[in-house]
């Protein structure tokens, strides 16, 4: 500093302003299973500031420097306790007109009373933050988290006081090396959008467990995992309803076991989910879980030992009112709304939805295709990207891991076959398999259009192959997908994880006039037709369930919206297509 003569003002000429809080990750390590734990609600109004410069990371607002050293008051750029309030959890995007195509920082921040009542640890959970959420409680940097779509877990038992404020500095910007990238095909929502809690925990608690069907024989697998990788003794695992009571060795913070039992196992039709609680010392944990097997043998796909067709819909997380910040009863809507046209599987693109998505699935019976968002061309030569779509995918594995409708973890969408790719997305599947060979690894694959032939060097390392394909529609000679099939040979199943055409609500006309309901009919019918014929086809999942804002869809008949939804956005309304899939769905038997 001294050779710039004090002239270095680090918030002004710091080049990489955001390098230093790097250095403070939050990964998948902080994760808690934490499903019926008490918790305590941070959502409501907080104050916030559009931070278009980043200031407040740069200026350091965090750390509340009101007076200087003789106690003379700083002029200050920033007023915490007066700006507006917003809605916690939300999108800014639909908070108010001048933010809703805004890409950035904002800040965020409230007060909130803390008193100990006898717990030892005490946590913050993030349910949501796209993309990056930078965290402080009481002037003292926290960490930062990178991925907009699954939880993270601040350990704020040393900081708190009686009186708290705690600021996060949310950062939606669309990067190269960010997971997306910045280029995708949804609506790039920003925020807070998912609930803020606070988890109060003993000084030894049960930070990860896992409970399965045996891969092999019959019984259950269970595992446990303490935050203390010290404890030993005994974890007891209770299943009242099959008559168990079991008890875990821990030995260096962890334990497992295999226990006899025949559990009813879950299907769609009968999705049975049992009481399963486990305790350690202070601490217990409760989860409601069900059994089931998913295995690939050739072409066909099996379920509790059984051939089944997964027929299914892509959905995004998104709805006309609260954007990605969708509510419980807006996702039971649309699982009721997909069982109505015969489904019993849906592919949630392209980026993990909320957890409350697989605990309803359980519950109402959907099999479930979970993704991280690989999605396009993001730079699969970049070390440190690898490593956030390895943490996505690893977060979104820990907090589902016992959820029976998931059946499915995809490792990408619509990636082109490169050498740089290939490693990266071979990379992530191998990873899948290793902290969860319970179940299938996919990914959503390009075709080879020049030789219409289903060719990926990814197909080696997956179980499952997604086809996105268009025929039809952004390919419109349809006679190349007949091709295309008649030219491919798969040795594993294959899913049409994507087909479809745009259709613009009560838009009628020929069945030749792009982006009616008429067109998209037809483009189904002669899906659907095809599909019949081919027999390693064991899955579609059309694009999309719902009409949903997209800004790269400027034609005035989309207006900014994906329109290939077989219901409209605000999913009141069904297209045509919409009962050709009910049709086919009834009658396609495996």
């Amino acid at each position: 500093m001294s050779e710039n003569n004090g002239t270095f003002v680090e918030s002004i000429h710091l080049a990489d302003h955001l390098e230093p809080y790097r250095k403070r990750l939050i990964t998948a390590n902080s994760m808690i299973s934490d499903r019926y734990r008490a918790k305590e609600s941070l959502n409501g109004l907080w104050h916030y500031c559009v931070d278009q410069y980043d200031t407040c990371l740069r200026s350091k607002w965090f750390e509340e420097n009101y007076y200087d050293g003789d106690g003379r008051p700083f002029p200050l750029d920033y007023s915490f306790d007066t700006w507006e309030t917003i809605k916690v959890p939300s999108c800014w995007n639909l908070h108010s007109d001048k933010l809703f195509l805004y890409e950035g920082s904002i800040v965020y921040t409230r007060r909130f009373i803390y008193r100990n009542h006898g717990e030892d640890k005490v946590f913050i959970k993030f349910g949501g933050a796209a993309y990056e959420a930078y965290v402080f409680v009481n002037k003292k940097y926290m960490g930062m988290h990178e991925g907009a779509s699954t939880a993270f877990y601040i350990d704020v038992t040393d900081v708190l006081e009686d009186e708290n404020r705690i600021v996060v500095v949310v950062n939606n910007t669309r990067k190269r090396t960010g997971v997306p990238c910045e280029n995708t095909d949804w609506f790039n929502y920003g925020g807070l959008y998912r609930d803020v809690e606070i988890l109060r925990l003993p000084k030894t608690f049960i930070q990860y467990f896992t409970l399965c069907l045996a891969t092999e024989g019959k019984g259950l697998f269970a595992t446990v995992q303490l935050n203390d990788a010290g404890a030993g003794s005994k974890a007891v695992l209770r299943i009242e309803e099959l008559d168990i009571k079991a008890d875990i060795d821990i030995r260096s913070g962890k334990g497992e076991l295999m226990i006899n039992a025949d559990p009813v196992l879950w299907t769609p039709d009968n999705p049975k989910l049992y009481d399963v609680k486990v305790e350690y010392g202070n601490d217990s944990l409760c989860e409601r879980i069900g059994f089931r097997s998913i295995e690939v043998v050739g072409t066909d796909v099996f379920h509790n030992g059984e051939k089944i067709l997964l027929k299914g819909v892509c959905a995004h997380e998104e709805s006309v009112l609260n954007g990605k910040a969708v509510s419980e009863e807006e996702i039971r809507e649309y699982y009721q709304l997909a069982k109505e046209m015969n489904c019993n599987y849906m592919r949630l693109a392209h980026y993990p939805h909320s957890e409350a998505c697989a605990q309803i699935a359980d519950e109402v019976g959907m099999l479930l295709w979970e993704e991280v968002p690989v999605y396009w061309a993001i730079e699969f030569g970049n070390r440190r990207v690898y490593e956030n779509a390895e943490n996505q995918l690893t977060e979104l594995i820990k907090r589902g891991i016992n959820r029976a409708s998931t059946i499915i973890w995809s490792v990408g969408n619509e990636n082109p076959d490169a050498d740089d790719r290939l490693l990266f997305m071979k990379s992530l599947a191998q990873h899948s398999k290793k902290l969860d060979p319970s179940r299938l690894v996919s990914a959503a694959c390009l075709v080879n259009g020049e030789e219409l032939i289903i060719e990926d060097r990814l197909i080696d390392y997956i179980d499952i192959v997604g086809i996105n394909e268009y025929y039809g529609w952004y390919v419109p000679d349809f006679s190349q997908l007949i091709k295309l099939f008649n030219n491919s040979n798969p040795s594993k199943p294959i899913i049409i994880s994507e087909f479809g055409a745009d259709a613009r609500v009560g838009f009628r006309g020929t069945k030749d006039e792009l982006m009616t309901e008429d067109n998209q009919l037809y483009v189904y019918q002669r899906q659907i037709e095809t599909f019949k014929q081919i027999p390693y086809i064991k899955g579609t999942s059309p694009w999309i369930f719902f009409d949903f804002r997209c800004p790269r869809r400027t034609h005035p008949v989309q207006n900014y919206y994906n329109i290939k939804g077989l219901l409209s956005a605000d999913k009141k309304y069904k297209k045509p297509s919409y009962f050709a899939m009910q049709e086919f769905y009834a009658s396609w038997k495996a």
